[in-house]
């Protein structure tokens, strides 16, 4: 009820407080939510910490600064209030350049032979800020994906540029079959966790494996996928974590590759053995909504090409924050994906593209913040896990809306104007015994505005009044009546 409470209060006093913004409107419309319409559930919005790049927050000297650097990403008041952390399970022997350190670096002699394990407690920087996010922020959403296994239970012998798990069909390998060697490798990653106060509720065995490349990478084809994901299946449950722990498939270069894998897998009947169907979009995105049984995540995205900005919009160009604004949207609403995540959270200067959200140098102990965080934060922010989309119709041109009702009853209208000037709105709740609002408070995201309180009232009625800026994203927080 604290939720609830406090926005009652705080729309209470900007009510009584605040004056409103001069607008000149483009023309008004009224926007309906349909509270009894539903379509997904939200598993949340976040971001990845592979290959070292947690090292670049626990690195931070500056603890002022660190502290800052997590409230950025994980704080609902004044970050992006990201609610799923994607880590990077190592496969390399060592933690050269940016590489991701394994947790069984020797082979022990065979697929059947007691495995070495070595947990360094730090892994690459990831678990410590990701107890951060569960401890301080409230996270509940881990997800553990593997790039590889390690080299030595792979057809090529190495972690990286490409190979087959041995044993797979179709991977013949001298030294046997490193299948179940494999699950229970990723098993003692989890337990590590587990034994550090962190429950990791997510695992990926495959990132990318229609791609080979030149750092950890693993192929794999849906007939391949859907065997270990029996085994993998069965080694969960064994040991107790089949109600923790759900697996994900496929994570791959794009849509495409990644239906065919699943479609694979569903006719293997391996398919109900899943949690959450898991894509890139790097070779194409999904056209439509998905058809699948379990909920679908855009795993990662991001701009790898433009050049790094921090402009919210100048152009349209790739990087710009209401350009992901609107990708976000495209993904929740016209996909039915339930869980966007960007790529990179933080990362160094270099490359010096949008591949991340945060540009950190620990040299200097400085940073800088692309406006993509405040395109999620008017998502992540109000749009929480366990929230279900709801239905909508009517909007000034120019605008598009998506609707969603939280678990705590609140209910997160989100507003998209790509034209050049400003729109009155006038939302209406429907259904599901809602006959109004009772409180609101509305949240803006512009080329002058990081997720800040913008103006928007109750009528007597229970229809709320506001205005969408031109270019921009705004939230409406809405406690029903």
């Amino acid at each position: 009820m604290r939720v609830l409470e406090t926005l009652l209060a705080a729309a209470a006093a900007a009510a009584a407080g605040a004056s409103a913004a001069t607008v000149s409107p483009r023309q008004a419309g009224t926007i309906t939510v349909n509270l009894g319409q539903t379509f997904q559930r939200i598993d949340g919005f976040g971001f990845s910490l592979a290959f070292q790049r947690a090292n670049l927050i626990t690195n931070m000297s500056d603890k002022t600064k660190q502290k800052e650097l997590l409230d950025l990403l994980f704080n609902r008041t004044t970050g992006a209030g990201f609610s799923i952390i994607r880590n990077g399970i190592g496969s390399t022997p060592n933690s050269n350049s940016d590489f991701m350190n394994t947790i069984a670096p020797n082979n022990p002699g065979g697929p059947n032979a007691p495995p070495q394990y070595v947990w360094d407690g730090k892994d690459s920087g990831q678990l410590w800020v990701t107890q951060q996010a569960v401890n301080l922020y409230g996270v509940k959403t881990v997800y553990a994906n593997a790039w590889s296994a390690p080299g030595y239970m792979k057809t090529n012998g190495r972690d990286t540029n490409g190979g087959t798990l041995c044993g797979l069909p179709g991977a013949y390998c001298q030294s046997g079959d490193w299948r179940q060697a494999y699950a229970n490798y990723l098993v003692q990653y989890i337990r590590y966790y587990a034994q550090s106060g962190v429950n990791i509720t997510h695992l990926g065995f495959l990132n990318e494996p229609d791609y080979v490349a030149s750092y950890a990478s693993m192929q794999s084809n849906g007939q391949q996928a859907a065997d270990f994901i029996r085994i993998l299946h069965a080694t969960l449950e064994r040991e107790g974590l089949g109600g923790q722990v759900g697996i994900t498939c496929c994570d791959s270069m794009g849509w495409g590759n990644n239906a065919n894998m699943l479609n694979a897998i569903r006719s293997a009947g391996a398919e109900g053995l899943m949690s959450t169907v898991t894509s890139h979009t790097y070779t194409g995105g999904p056209n439509g909504a998905a058809n699948y049984r379990n909920p679908v995540w855009l795993s990662e995205q991001c701009d790898l090409n433009g050049q790094w900005t921090t402009a919210w919009y100048q152009n349209g160009g790739a990087g710009e924050g209401l350009t992901w604004a609107n990708h976000i949207y495209n993904a929740i609403v016209n996909n039915n994906v339930s869980g966007y995540l960007w790529w990179e959270g933080v990362q160094w200067p270099n490359p010096n593209t949008n591949e991340k959200l945060i540009r950190v140098d620990n040299t200097t102990n400085t940073y800088q913040v692309s406006r993509r965080v405040w395109a999620f934060a008017n998502w992540s922010r109000y749009v929480r896990p366990g929230a279900v989309r709801v239905g909508t119709s009517g909007a000034p041109g120019g605008v598009r809306a998506a609707a969603f009702r939280n678990a705590d009853g609140t209910v997160a209208v989100v507003a998209i104007s790509s034209s050049g000037s400003a729109a009155s709105v006038t939302i209406r709740l429907s259904g599901a015994g809602v006959s109004g609002a009772s409180a609101v408070r509305a949240y803006v995201s512009d080329n002058t505005r990081n997720c800040e309180n913008t103006p928007a009232s109750v009528g007597a009625d229970g229809s709320i009044t506001g205005s969408v800026a031109a270019r921009s994203i705004t939230t409406f927080y809405i406690l029903p009546a």
